[in-house]
C-alpha cells in the first residue's frame, strides 16, 4: 500500500476526495476486482437470478445489466430503487442513491475529476468528488451527473441532460447544462 507523505494511502486520499495516484497498486487491485465482477455480473443470464444477484451483493447493490463501476464498494443504493440498462457509475468517492429511485438506461454517475494542467494529468493524479441522489429522484434517459452534484428529493431530470451543479427538491430540470424548468 503506497503512503503520501501524510501517511494516508491512495485509496484514503481517493476516497477523502484528496488528490491520488490512479495507478497505485491497491487501486489497481480493487479496480480488477470490480472489473472481473462486473463482467462476472454482466454476463450471467437473466435466468439464473441467484447468481446475479450473489454477484452484486459481493460487487455493491441491485442494478440491471449491464453495470459498469470502478470499485463498488463506494456505491449505496436505497430500497427500491431500480436502474436500467448500461448504469456507469464510476465510484472513486461515494455515490449515494436514495430510495424509490428511477434510473433510465444509459446514465452515467462520474465522480472522478482531473487536473487542467498536463504535468499532473502525465503523472496520473486525479481526483474525486461524491454524488448524492435524494429519494424518490427520475433520471432520464443517457443522463450524466457530473463530479460533486446533489440532487434533491422527487427532483426529475430529463432525458440527455448534463447535471454540473445541485439541483433542489422538487424540480424538473433539463439540458446541457440541466437547467431548472418548473417546480413540482
Amino acid at each position: 500500500m503506497s503512503n503520501d507523505t501524510d501517511g494516508r494511502s491512495q485509496r484514503e486520499r481517493m476516497l477523502a476526495g484528496d488528490p491520488y495516484i490512479a495507478s497505485d497498486p491497491e487501486l489497481q487491485r480493487e479496480s480488477r476486482r470490480a472489473a472481473v465482477l462486473c463482467e462476472q455480473y454482466n454476463r450471467t443470464s437473466v435466468e439464473r437470478p441467484d447468481e446475479r444477484q450473489r454477484i452484486l451483493r459481493e460487487l455493491c447493490a441491485s442494478v440491471g445489466p449491464p453495470f459498469f463501476c470502478d470499485y463498488g464498494s463506494q456505491i449505496r443504493i436505497g430500497a427500491r430503487t431500480f436502474a436500467n440498462f448500461n448504469l456507469v457509475a464510476l465510484d472513486v468517492a461515494p455515490i449515494t442513491i436514495g430510495e424509490d429511485v428511477q434510473i433510465s438506461p444509459n446514465v452515467q454517475l462520474l465522480t472522478p475529476t482531473h487536473p487542467i494542467e498536463p504535468e499532473p494529468r502525465r503523472a496520473k493524479i486525479e481526483g474525486a468528488k461524491p454524488i448524492a441522489i435524494g429519494d424518490n429522484v427520475w433520471l432520464g434517459g443517457g443522463v450524466i451527473v457530473c463530479p460533486g452534484v446533489t440532487i434533491g428529493e422527487n427532483t426529475v431530470v430529463g432525458a440527455g441532460s448534463v447535471v454540473v451543479r445541485d439541483l433542489p427538491a422538487n424540480v424538473v430540470a433539463v439540458g446541457n447544462p440541466a437547467r431548472i424548468v418548473r417546480r413540482i
